[in-house]
């Protein structure tokens, strides 16, 4: 079975859990901070703090800013749930706005509909990889925080821009399914200063100093004062040791990930009922995943389980948030209510695409799609 995705770890990430081990040191210490380091210079930014998945980055982005009930966030019908959720979580309303067909992500002139005195942030997703178009958002929303959810987008970049510098802040996720992984695991990215040690603090139960602080500092007894209502949303030093390893792999692994689409794109240029991504001229595709859109003609479901009887694992893209369960329920929302999404949530393909995949691989695949009538 060629699977849909697997993490490119091996012997490199397992000798980097030797220290953390060894020392003793397994929650958040040197390790993440090397780890923070690296990657706000990889993604030229001033500040990133590993947090403990990109779900609680979002969460403390939103909470450092200030979102709470009475507020509206705008966020992409399209998209993971956990996009959503955080919004809710702060006591806020998240406000559904439709994707673009071919992009799927943010349509600028649908968000320019859905903008009232009440609107307080807007959570752009760089879906499956692809930044959303932040200069246009920008454009429609003046002086509206713009939160990038770039949980697919390590490496990408915008216009020349990286991914993390776009917005007012950035959350990146490490699950296993994106191009590096700590297992689980997130990094928020920010130039705001004031922003970045609020969320600092509000990532360790509110604490006034950190626990390295704390425990380098002379005198032992005294305890952190905790001034803010804060969470425990720290990456362990464990999963900082595996980050640091995969991140100095990152650049080698989207080059192939490159490589591949391109393949992808030119060998199923002829499959008619097939439309394959692109990528706007400027910028960087970092490949979460490799989505295509699959014609109504030709019925998505069953292609599907076609290629998994050839043993070739595919998944859709992501879902429609407003038709999940929850959403309709509480929100009284129809599937017809955001029509872009709802046909992305039914017509949506992702076909394998990582670091494990061999050249053998991707012809099975290519020549399974042609073979399909």
């Amino acid at each position: 079975m060629i699977q849909i995705s697997q993490p490119a770890t091996g012997d490199d990430e397992w000798q980097a859990l030797r220290e953390p081990l060894l020392t003793g040191w397994l929650s958040q210490g040197p390790q993440v901070a090397a780890f923070e380091k690296a990657f706000a210079h990889r993604h030229s930014v001033t500040h990133a703090l590993a947090t403990s998945s990109c779900t609680t980055g979002l969460h403390l982005i939103l909470v450092a800013l200030g979102i709470g009930p009475g507020d509206e966030v705008i966020v992409p019908a399209f998209t993971w749930v956990a996009t959503a959720n955080v919004v809710l979580y702060c006591g806020a309303t998240p406000i559904f706005v439709d994707v673009d067909r071919v992009t799927f992500n943010l349509d600028s002139i649908q968000v320019a509909k859905k903008i009232t005195t009440h609107t307080k942030a807007i959570i752009a997703v760089h879906l499956f990889g692809l930044c959303a178009d932040m200069d246009a958002l920008a454009a429609v929303a003046p002086g509206i925080p713009i939160i990038e959810d770039a949980a697919c987008a390590a490496a990408a970049t915008y216009r020349g821009r990286s991914a993390g510098t776009l917005g007012v802040a950035a959350a990146f996720s490490f699950h296993p399914r994106k191009s590096i992984t700590t297992g689980e695991g997130g990094m928020i990215t920010t130039d705001d200063g004031s922003l970045a040690e609020r969320m600092n603090q509000l990532r360790n139960h509110g604490a006034s100093v950190s626990e390295e602080q704390r425990h380098a500092g002379p005198k032992p007894y005294l305890l952190p004062d905790f001034n803010l209502l804060g969470f425990n949303y720290r990456m362990t030093d464990l999963q900082g040791a595996v980050g640091r390893v995969q991140l100095g792999k990152l650049d080698r692994l989207i080059a192939e990930r490159q490589q591949w689409a391109d393949y992808y794109r030119s060998e199923l240029a002829s499959v008619s009922w097939l439309r394959t991504p692109v990528t706007p001229p400027g910028d960087t595709h970092a490949w979460q995943a490799y989505v295509c859109y699959v014609d109504k003609a030709q019925p998505r479901n069953a292609l599907m389980e076609t290629l998994q009887a050839n043993g070739i694992q595919t998944r859709p893209g992501t879902h429609a948030v407003h038709m999940l369960g929850y959403y309709r329920q509480r929100f009284a929302f129809g599937a017809d209510d955001f029509p872009v999404a709802r046909d992305c949530d039914r017509g949506t393909l992702a076909l394998p695409l990582h670091n494990r995949m061999s050249a053998t691989d991707y012809a099975h695949v290519v020549k399974r799609l042609r073979d399909i009538v």
